[in-house]
């Protein structure tokens, strides 16, 4: 299977597509990359050069894809980083693309703005470009403050994170899967995520490590498209991807952290050393 992957690019680092096209072959699938930004390293060290693409750069590459003839066999379009809200639209113009040629084709939507430690990191409007999105995507991938910023709702409990999700899976989204999941009901030494569907809600828990590296919430959306098109199930896709970027994170953290040690961990991509439950809860 074929996927068409929108995202950042850094030269250095592991964020956006250098943190998703790597796992996503390794795990056998074929990928299209295109990039909405070329950047030297990702914003988080404050200071970077490149620039955001041109909306119309990014509609032609896509269109220069699809004229390969190519777009029958891609199974899923997946979105990470954008820059501005024009960008948007050409991603979203690229899965309608995507899905005339192949109606089977999902679209999974990380709706990457922010976080709980920072705030907003993205330009103003993409938020609100962001909550017209969701009605185009498949599988929704937000962090507890992406959550909360697309719903206008606090979520500070395991149940107003299921309102929320139940908010977000009302406009058309199969999945919703909320990742750095704090709330009241997780542990500090825990970190956890949170796979909702229409037919109930999915928890896994996992040992919280003592950092937090860029780039993780961009290798979790890309590991459960993966997974979720292989198996067409959330549990199953939440358990896969959860024991593999515990298995990235451990690596990164015995190696003294920095940016995510993808490469060094490829093996743990395919065969986790280390499973997590799967808790039905609700």
């Amino acid at each position: 299977m074929a996927i068409l992957s929108i995202q950042s690019a850094v030269a250095y680092g592991s964020v956006g597509n250098a943190a998703a096209v790597f796992p996503l072959q390794r795990l056998g699938f074929e990928v299209w990359r295109v990039d909405t930004v070329l950047f030297s390293n990702h914003t988080g060290y404050g200071k970077w050069r490149g620039k955001v693409l041109e909306p119309e750069l990014v509609g032609e590459i896509v269109a220069g894809i699809e004229e390969r003839g190519v777009f029958p066999r891609c199974a899923a379009v997946l979105s990470g980083y954008l820059g501005n809200s024009a960008l948007g639209a050409t991603v979203l113009d690229a899965v309608q693309r995507v899905k005339r040629a192949n109606p089977q084709a999902i679209y999974c939507c990380d709706p990457v703005m922010g976080d709980s430690d920072g705030g907003l990191f993205v330009r103003p409007e993409l938020p609100d470009f962001f909550r017209r999105a969701v009605a185009s995507a498949d599988i929704l991938t937000p962090n507890r403050f992406e959550l909360e910023t697309l719903t206008g709702a606090e979520v500070s409990t395991l149940t107003a994170a299921r309102a929320a999700a139940e908010t977000l899976l009302a406009q058309g989204p199969r999945v919703v899967l909320v990742t750095s999941l704090a709330v009241g009901e997780i542990a500090s030494t825990e970190a956890a995520m949170l796979a909702a569907t229409r037919e109930g809600g999915f928890l896994v828990r996992t040992p919280r490590l003592p950092f937090a590296p860029d780039g993780a919430g961009d290798l979790t959306a890309a590991l459960f498209l993966a997974h979720h098109l292989r198996t067409n199930d959330a549990a199953t896709a939440l358990a896969a991807t959860a024991a593999g970027v515990h298995a990235v994170l451990a690596e990164t953290y015995r190696r003294g952290g920095g940016e995510l040690a993808i490469v060094a961990a490829q093996e743990a991509l395919t065969a986790p050393p280390q499973r997590f439950a799967i808790e039905k809860v609700y």
